[in-house]
């Protein structure tokens, strides 16, 4: 839905403003990718040298608010205009009809599309986060690194499979559904949606976390059509030129961690014992 012309640029009173940790890619990642297809320019207050003082400020205790926004509880935030919200998922799912990378607001298809996205952050983003924080996010990795093995090998064991093979699915059967545009790879529709761009960025930290695992699943020839998807979002031009640009943000201590002893293959299957 991105390859028609490129939304409008807005006037500098109606700037959207995101406001997010500096210093990692993070939850605000997906938010920087829609904005970067799009071409549509934005403030990243996560590469400006008050990064921390905005966000400290938004979920301070003291913030209650305005009349016409509820304090948020943590970045990522957006602001555009009166409007502050924020939540990945909801900010996308507003961004996305604006930015030309979803279907219109009153489309029942911007909830299958949302659907599709919050199933791509429940298994390719917060359980690969509870991989290296498995028993609580206040204790540091060192503190629960056992356990973090442990949880690490359960999923790249059964857990990664399950949601490779769920998106791998859903991209079939979109080309089914499409024959005349069955020779693209995209989740929903015959072009790119956020949809896309979310998949691709939790599919690259996933790859960034579990590098062997990735690698092997990828080489074994399983899930082709998940893999083809991700080349293809990370060739567009736009996002090809951000991925090498300054602004993109290396990964480092946020959602997805590389440490080489969780950095495991899956373990074989145990056979069930007959009687």
């Amino acid at each position: 839905m991105s390859d028609g012309p490129a939304a409008k640029r807005l006037k500098a009173d109606d700037a959207y403003k995101l406001t997010y940790w500096p210093g990692l890619p993070g939850r605000g990642e997906p938010i920087r990718l829609l904005f970067e297809e799009a071409g549509v320019d934005f403030e990243d207050g996560a590469q400006t040298a008050e990064a921390v003082p905005q966000v400290l400020a938004q979920i301070d205790t003291a913030n209650l608010g305005d009349e016409h926004n509820a304090p948020p509880l943590a970045p990522p935030v957006l602001q555009h205009g009166d409007l502050l919200i924020s939540q990945t998922p909801n900010i996308l799912m507003y961004l996305a009809p604006k930015l030309g990378l979803g279907p219109p607001a009153s489309s029942d298809d911007l909830y299958r599309l949302n659907a599709l996205v919050l199933t791509v952050f429940d298994g390719l983003c917060n359980e690969i986060h509870d991989c290296h924080h498995p028993i609580c996010t206040s204790l540091y990795y060192e503190d629960q690194k056992p356990e973090a093995l442990r949880r690490s090998i359960s999923f790249v064991t059964s857990r990664l499979p399950k949601y490779l093979e769920y998106f791998d699915r859903v991209i079939r059967a979109n080309k089914q559904r499409d024959v005349a545009n069955a020779d693209q790879p995209w989740l929903f529709g015959p072009s790119l949606t956020y949809a896309d761009l979310v998949l691709f960025q939790c599919l690259d930290g996933t790859q960034h976390q579990f590098t062997k695992a990735m690698t092997a699943l990828q080489d074994a020839g399983q899930y082709e059509q998940v893999f083809a998807l991700y080349a293809a979002v990370k060739a567009r031009p736009r996002i090809a030129a951000y991925l090498a640009s300054e602004r993109r943000v290396p990964y480092g201590l946020g959602v997805y961690r590389h440490y080489d002893e969780l950095d495991v293959l899956p373990e074989k299957k145990k056979e069930e014992k007959k009687d």
